[in-house]
């Protein structure tokens, strides 16, 4: 881990969140002002009802009166008319704030997930592979919606609870400095009492949000693999185990819930004795004299004002804990180094020729050892070449160096002279097609697929491309045509189908270098002949690169390369490999059958 990215980590969760939402500050402190305004008019009526009494009791020393108005009525109406507007100002600044907050909250919430995703698009496949893909949802779905929970509701509270206290506090002072010492007292305990509790959540939190991401993490990799699941009739184990990861979330939360469900009970504790003092020592001034009743009355209103909304900072601090931990991991995340950054030179794809150069090029994926090492191999423009060789030789890593997917750890590779570390990794990517064995569908229409990466494309280039790559007969098979949906990953089709759709995709691409990796090995021999001769079609007059484990689909390269633990050990075109009895020779010999009859 870098020392960049420690020192995000170490510093605060929400002065992390705070110096992300700085372009949402001009509606932070409209939210702030409304808050503090409708907490200030919602302190209102107590005051108005201590008013209420003095008139009652004594008209003629009320406030009201001081005010010039004598008469009973009218002073009780002057108070009337106070309230109607205070609680009407409340409402309206209420309904102001919940607009406000909840409008950031879901500003925030979209931003910060459109800006995480948008960062893990940009991490290399190193991180995908360390990383497992129920924590990364729970990060983007979870705990930004526990975030925006808290922005809903907590800050909020968090804002109304400290107005609370400086105005009452301020009150007691003016109105009764004597009393004001017994309805402060329990503050500072409860204060403490917050920041205990809020120290010895934070881990209980975080640990909450780790084992919900393990629980996401099992329910994703089941869902994916349900066809396996039910093939070997495992249903009961994986409902085991989701009950044994289910069960270490329930038991994290109530960790932290046991805790949380102690604050409350133990906080009104305290703010009985803040109460009964007010109550009691303030009665007797009253009695003695020297506290008028009204005032009494506003102090005792105020007292309860004051203490018991601070019951609700259980909740609120629970909430707050919760959003501080999601907080954390999605900082995290954003701060996560971008190990493949683009390149500055930019490569428009009708200027592309297609010339491919490895120079001296040496790979190993983290922890293992070298795949591939001082790896020098060129590619003609337009040419198309093959690559073979036996499982873990090197050759699907090609494809990812190629792409960029994973960076070379010594030498380098060119694209018509340019160093691909220099180019826009966007500009090399659209110049590359790939066709790959693992084909991925979208859940959508079939010719959303096939126009993926191509939305500009019409109807018409759609079916074009279909039809090149023989789909377009299997497709108008389909309920819908090309309309039909295929299901998630393309369930609904078959192997040879999907494939079909996959060389489409890349058709409909047109770029100028083709990248065919294993593109025909999960396929029937009918299927095989189809792609084999769409394949034919669209390798003219473009820089092909055919990784292949079916040497029939590649006799006809300009140059095959055989590979062995990364090193090229053969090469030559099909019969030239054929004559040197190598190790081309010998899979031919074995995949066509010739060994057998020879045999024979």
């Amino acid at each position: 881990m870098s020392k960049k990215r420690k020192r995000a980590e170490s510093k605060h969760p929400l002065g992390r969140l705070l110096r992300y939402a700085r372009n949402y500050r001009v509606l932070v402190w409209q939210a702030i002002a409304c808050s503090i305004v409708n907490k200030i008019f919602d302190l209102a009526p107590p005051v108005l009802i201590g008013a209420a009494v003095d008139v009652v009791v004594q008209p003629q020393d009320s406030i009201i009166a001081r005010l010039g108005i004598t008469n009973t009525f009218s002073q009780l109406l002057v108070l009337s008319v106070a309230s109607l507007i205070i609680w009407g100002l409340e409402s309206a600044f209420q309904y102001a704030y919940e607009w406000l907050w909840r409008g950031l909250a879901q500003s925030v919430q979209h931003d910060l997930r459109l800006d995480a995703y948008a960062h893990l698009q940009e991490l290399d496949l190193t991180y995908f592979e360390e990383q497992s893909t129920g924590k990364l949802l729970s990060i983007l779905n979870d705990d930004i919606n526990q975030l925006e929970r808290f922005l809903d509701i907590g800050a909020n509270e968090i804002l109304q609870v400290i107005t609370t206290v400086v105005i009452i506090s301020a009150a007691f002072f003016v109105l009764a400095p004597s009393v004001a010492w017994m309805a402060m007292l329990p503050i500072p305990f409860i204060i403490w009492g917050s920041i205990a509790f809020q120290r010895r959540l934070a881990p209980r939190y975080a640990q909450v949000r780790e084992k919900v991401s393990l629980l996401n993490s099992r329910l994703a990799n089941n869902l994916n693999g349900i066809k396996t699941i039910k093939s070997f009739t495992t249903e009961a184990y994986e409902i085991q185990r989701l009950h044994r990861e289910s069960e270490a979330y329930s038991q994290s939360n109530r960790r932290a819930i046991a805790l949380s469900a102690a604050f409350v009970p133990l906080i009104r504790i305290v703010i009985l004795v803040g109460f009964t003092a007010t109550l009691l020592f303030g009665g007797m001034a009253v009695v003695e004299g020297s506290l008028a009743v009204g005032t009494y009355s506003v102090l005792v209103f105020l007292t309860q004002r004051l203490l018991w909304p601070l019951t609700r900072l259980g909740q609120t601090l629970d909430l707050y804990q919760r959003a501080m931990a999601s907080t954390n991991r999605v900082m995290n995340l954003l701060n996560t180094a971008i190990t493949i950054p683009s390149g500055h030179i930019s490569l428009p794809v009708e200027s592309v020729r297609g010339e491919l150069a490895l120079q001296n090029v040496t790979f190993a994926y983290q922890g293992g050892e070298a795949v591939l090492e001082n790896f020098s191999l060129h590619i003609p423009a337009g040419n198309t070449i093959a690559i073979v060789g036996s499982t873990g030789s090197g050759k699907s890593t090609l494809v990812k160096l190629l792409l960029r997917l994973y960076e070379v750890q010594a030498g380098k590779i060119t694209l018509d002279g340019i160093d691909l570390r220099n180019l826009k990794v966007k500009d090399l990517r659209q110049a590359i097609g790939l066709v790959s064995q693992d084909v991925f569908l979208f859940y959508g229409s079939v010719r959303e697929n096939i126009a993926y990466g191509s939305a500009e494309a019409s109807f018409e280039e759609v079916v074009e491309a279909a039809q090149i790559a023989e789909a377009h007969d299997f497709i108008l098979q389909l309920p819908q045509g090309y309309e039909t949906i295929v299901g998630e990953r393309g369930q609904k089709l078959s192997g040879g189908q999907r494939q079909r759709l996959a060389i489409a995709r890349a058709i409909l691409k047109n770029p100028p270098i083709l990248i065919l990796d294993e593109a025909t090995s999960a396929v029937d021999n009918e299927t095989e002949a189809a792609i084999q001769r769409s394949l034919e079609r669209i390798t003219l007059n473009r820089t092909t690169i055919a990784i292949a484990h079916r040497l029939s689909t590649v006799r006809n390269a300009d140059c095959i390369y055989v590979i062995e633990q990364g090193r090229i050990i053969e090469q030559g075109q099909h019969e030239q490999l054929l004559k040197k009895q190598g190790i081309y020779a010998s899979l031919w010999r074995v995949q066509t059958g010739l060994s057998a009859v020879q045999g024979f």
